[in-house]
């Protein structure tokens, strides 16, 4: 079985990667899991929001045990991934025997849906990278990555639109978060088992990108993809800022930074922000690609800036056969 993360800064277009990867009969995909945050905590602290602080690593922590509310996201996620139907056995009390659990749950619905991989998308998953590594080796890792400065009038947009505290904190702080990003996405460039994906590569040329995903993936490119993305990765009515992105047909969104941020913050913010710029290109050097848009070649079903008359998909999610994976 083959095991796959998407990670990256909220907002910055993983929900239309895993989406495009979703059309995929190979693939088997659900909801944002939340999994390692859930389980280690030290969230807020491993983003570098200020005032955050590292938690102490006391002797059940160095026995290996798991935190008490560890173990009770533990079993709620477990009752979400399996339904409230199935008998449900205790949290482990050892942090190993949590993550060996979770493996084990993907790992049978994948096989149950008949796909030989699955991918696990939670933008911050990127933060617990080390634990990943360790726990998953030979797991795969697909970092999604778009301008800073976009990402913040996306996330400012998306609290103004929906009032919500997911995207709380203000512009200081998301700069501060959208940094680290930035700090570990370049970490892992050249790293083996490591991808990037660039959104605005995706856009303009998504047959390359498919292409070259496809590759890093060992997924067949000779085979009929859905038309849209029929797993259920989201709630559009809970998540309604994922819509546009659900049924996995990369398209160009309407930028949100000129009607948002006058020219004095923008200028502020891109003083401060890390440069994307040179992080694409120490990407681009690393992968040996070139630092350049080609003309796009349509695949079948993607719609591309220049094919925009293309009718534009149903975004709605149909629930999988089971009627399980309902995950907040």
């Amino acid at each position: 079985m083959q095991r796959t993360f998407v990670v990256g800064c909220p907002r910055s277009g993983t929900t239309i990667v895993q989406a495009m990867l979703a059309r995929h009969p190979q693939v088997f995909t659900l909801p944002e899991t939340g999994f390692f945050p859930r389980l280690l905590g030290g969230l807020n602290y491993r983003l570098g929001d200020e005032g955050a602080k590292q938690r102490r690593r006391n002797l059940a922590r160095r026995l290996g045990l798991t935190r008490r509310y560890g173990r009770r996201e533990f079993l709620e996620l477990q009752c979400a991934l399996l339904g409230p139907e199935q008998p449900l056995s205790r949290a482990p009390w050892f942090q190993d025997d949590c993550v060996s659990r979770f493996i084990g749950m993907l790992d049978n619905l994948a096989v149950q849906g008949g796909r030989s991989m699955w991918i696990e998308k939670t933008p911050n998953h990127l933060l617990y990278l080390p634990e990943i590594e360790h726990y998953l080796p030979e797991a795969r890792i697909i970092h999604v990555i778009r301008p800073g400065i976009d990402v913040l009038a996306s996330i400012t947009d998306a609290e103004l639109r929906y009032d919500n505290k997911s995207f709380s904190g203000g512009l200081m702080q998301w700069t501060r978060r959208w940094n680290r990003a930035a700090e570990v996405h370049r970490s892992r460039i050249g790293a083996r088992n490591h991808h990037f994906v660039f959104l605005e590569d995706l856009i303009h040329n998504p047959a390359e990108e498919w292409q070259r995903l496809c590759k890093f993936l060992d997924l067949a490119t000779n085979v009929e993809l859905d038309q849209t993305c029929h797993q259920n990765i989201a709630d559009p009515k809970a998540e309604p800022w994922k819509r546009d992105a659900l049924s996995g047909l990369p398209q160009q969104a309407e930028s949100k930074v000129e009607s948002l941020f006058g020219p004095q913050l923008r200028e502020w913010l891109r003083e401060r922000l890390t440069s994307y710029e040179e992080l694409y290109a120490a990407s681009s050097m690393a992968y040996n690609r070139e630092d350049s848009f080609q003309t796009p070649v349509p695949i079948p079903g993607v719609r591309t800036v220049e094919h925009a008359d293309v009718m534009e998909a149903d975004a709605s999610v149909v629930a999988l056969k089971d009627g399980r994976f309902r995950v907040a």
